[in-house]
């Protein structure tokens, strides 16, 4: 039998005890052993749950209890997850968590520590929800370079920017909706002015390239800027607003950032909607390759944590290679990587733009007056602003 504590019986942490008990059959046979949940830490009560008889306020019940194999880490936050995480694994525990902030901040150092003790750490619901794109990065596309990982990575900024285009509502109104709906938190901040997606592309490039990449210097931009104009003339070219997180490798930089971009029909996110998520790799070999599901959720988010406690499982007492070392990816100035832009101006910079630049692509929207807008050639942010000094841009979304 394989015994598992479970730390947090919120949101993550109730769904992961419903799905190793109520599939406890599919769940053990993938193991090949009994998989069981014999203890919760939560400081609460929860009178009448089934959780309720395993449920303890001590963490030394747990941290001193030999028979536990595994604990899983869905409490969130960096304290006392951090704390409670690294004294799992000095103990001979094996431990995998969904928690973003723990492994962006973290990740490097527990990933060594574990690897001294001869445990693992493994974090696959901290990224993509209920998507296995970390195991399949670090198992599956082991053959390629890749030079370009982009993804939908943050299901609250989706479903706001799907509504917004679809329904023509202001950003307030939809994030007031999403906060009704359970989308969206009382402080959405770390959402919508997309840290939370800035943390998860920081794990997908560490794990991608091998080196830890700081998520504090990845360049972040929200969606809080984002205007009923803007999607009426994406709408106009045909076109979406996403919020990506992306990394590129190319023979100029290494870049990475989180930002709106407008996408086309032919991109393969184009059509990823509501609160969903997606990621997309382009690899030398495979070339482009996508993951797509929930990315939150109890349930969804559960299923990913789940899935590392099975891999932990089937691999106990062997500890599970890992490409992520100390060793830092420097970043380039985010101002010289190169891509098209979507700009609005105001009709009477029409002149001073069209001197200023040689190949647009004008986008017409008759509903709205006194305003005009394009699509640049490919340049970097610091050309456009150059090229811009003598106007003062409404918005100014780049393209993928």
């Amino acid at each position: 039998m394989i015994n598992v504590a479970i730390l947090g019986y919120g949101v993550v942490g109730s769904g992961v005890y419903k799905v190793i008990t109520e599939n406890n059959d599919v769940v053990s046979k993938n193991v090949g052993d009994e998989i069981k949940v014999s203890r919760v830490l939560d400081l609460r009560e929860f009178p009448g749950d089934p959780a309720e008889e395993v449920l303890t306020h001590d963490y030394d019940d747990i941290l001193n209890d030999d028979s536990i194999d595994i604990v899983v880490e869905v409490m969130g936050g960096l304290e006392p997850a951090n704390t409670f995480v690294r004294k799992a694994i000095e103990k001979g525990k094996s431990v995998c968590t969904s928690n973003k902030a723990l492994v962006a901040a973290f990740g490097t150092e527990i990933l060594d520590l574990a690897r001294a003790k001869g445990v693992n750490f493994l974090f696959e619901a901290s990224v993509g929800g209920g998507i296995p794109v970390l195991r399949a990065i670090n198992e599956s596309l082991t053959a390629d370079h890749f030079d370009k990982i982009y993804g939908i990575l943050n299901g609250t900024t989706n479903y706001i920017l799907t509504k917004m285009s679809e329904e023509g509502l202001s950003f307030d109104t939809v994030l007031k909706d999403a906060q009704e709906r359970g989308y969206a938190e009382r402080n959405p901040e770390a959402d919508i002015e997309g840290y939370d997606a800035c943390r998860k592309i920081a794990i997908l490039t560490s794990l991608v390239y091998g080196r830890f990449t700081d998520y504090e210097e990845i360049s972040t931009e929200g969606i809080t800027k984002i205007t009923n104009n803007d999607m009426i003339f994406a709408k106009a070219a045909e076109m979406e607003i996403k919020l990506f997180g992306l990394t590129e490798k190319n023979e100029k930089g290494f870049y990475s950032m989180v930002a709106p971009f407008l996408v086309g029909k032919e991109d393969p996110l184009y059509a990823v909607n509501g609160v969903y998520n997606a990621v997309n790799l382009h690899g030398d070999m495979l070339e482009d390759v996508m993951f797509y599901g929930q990315g939150a959720g109890s349930l969804p988010t559960a299923s990913a944590v789940v899935g590392d406690v099975v891999e932990l499982a089937k691999n106990k007492g062997k500890v599970l290679p890992f490409g992520w070392t100390a060793d830092k990816i420097t970043l380039s100035d985010i101002n010289e990587y190169e891509t098209a832009f979507f700009v609005r101006v105001n009709s009477g910079d029409a002149a001073s733009f069209k001197n200023s630049f040689e190949n647009v692509k004008m986008i017409e929207a008759p509903e709205i007056t006194g305003e005009v807008a394009f699509i640049t050639e490919k340049m970097s942010r610091n050309v456009l602003d150059a090229r811009l000094r003598d106007i003062e841009p409404l918005q100014v979304i780049r393209v993928n």
